[in-house]
């Protein structure tokens, strides 16, 4: 190794960073305040009926849904008493949801070149105050509704979501979930997002083992881990991994979202019951992990239904 790595990778492992990826593969020592491994989330229950058919489907195959990612194409797109009655099931069920707000930068009139090859690498960013107050009313709106959980996606807007929680202009207990769009995945980002508030993070989808050892080194929040992903976003399925991201990655929540593409599936004219389909099948996919952890690592942990650190919504 040359001097000049030699002292790079020095100074990280000084800043918190590990110098290297994790090849060793480490076992890691944290867990989630219940002494779990790993949780279960399920995306995309974009309407009402679709956490219906979604915590019926979970009771039908006996597994648990510890966190749901809620209107992934925009809760703009829901009417206010469809999100109450959203925040209210979750709160019955003991289910932790964390919302998909609009205003976003695809909705932005100045914002057509996210459609282009080289405008998409530009980055998911909102494009300046306005878009930025916008999306931030569009959270105080699901807050009214009941929801204290959100998917953050912009630094600039965790920045200002984190200075309002902290001043009491938003709940205290509002967690914020930071996406796959914001495209991290090394130790450095983690921390970096860690210390700006958010409450986990989703790496990018094809994150390999090595990688995650190293984050989890770096980071205290659960990591949020593809187990399943569109084929857009590479079509891997790595069921079988998953004792193996468990044990390096927790606490981490597995995460499942078949599919051709997120363009695709989220568009909100799409039919509820195309909806209410797709999330049984995810449902399904969610259990068949399950019962591989079980099979295979029966020593790592999962939490059981409504572990007391989850942050429901209030029904209102």
């Amino acid at each position: 190794m040359s001097d000049v790595l030699k002292q790079i990778r020095d100074f990280m492992e000084k800043e918190g960073i590990p110098g290297r990826d994790a090849y060793d593969l480490p076992t890691s020592t944290k867990t989630f305040p219940d002494g779990a491994n790993y949780r279960f989330e399920i995306a995309g229950v974009e309407r009402a009926s679709t956490m219906e058919t979604m915590i019926d489907e979970a009771h039908k195959r006996n597994i648990t849904i510890h966190r749901v990612i809620a209107a992934v194409g925009g809760s703009t797109y829901c009417d206010f008493q469809e999100l109450k009655d959203m925040a209210q099931m979750a709160a019955a069920e003991g289910i932790e949801m964390i919302m998909t707000v609009g205003h976003r930068k695809g909705w932005d009139a100045g914002s057509k070149e996210i459609s282009t090859s080289e405008g998409a690498m530009q980055g998911f960013r909102l494009r300046g105050s306005d878009n930025i107050s916008y999306h931030i009313a569009d959270i105080m709106r699901n807050i009214d509704a009941g929801h204290r959980g959100f998917l953050v996606y912009d630094e600039g807007v965790l920045f200002l979501l984190n200075k309002m929680r902290s001043e009491g202009l938003i709940p205290a207990e509002t967690i914020f979930k930071f996406s796959v769009f914001g495209g991290y995945c090394s130790a450095a980002g983690a921390k970096v997002i860690e210390s700006m508030g958010a409450n986990s993070m989703n790496p990018i989808s094809d994150v390999p083992l090595p990688i995650l050892g190293s984050i989890r080194k770096a980071a205290d929040f659960p990591l949020d881990v593809y187990i399943i992903i569109v084929d857009s976003f590479g079509g891997m399925f790595r069921a079988y991994e998953t004792p193996e991201i468990a044990r390096i990655a927790s606490p981490c929540y597995f995460k499942f979202e078949p599919g051709t593409a997120e363009g695709d599936i989220y568009k909100p004219w799409i039919s509820e019951s195309w909806h209410q389909n797709l999330i049984r099948e995810k449902v399904k996919i969610a259990s068949i992990v399950s019962e591989l952890m079980e099979r295979h690592a029966p020593e790592i942990k999962t939490s059981a239904k409504r572990p007391d650190d989850l942050v429901l919504p209030v029904a209102t």
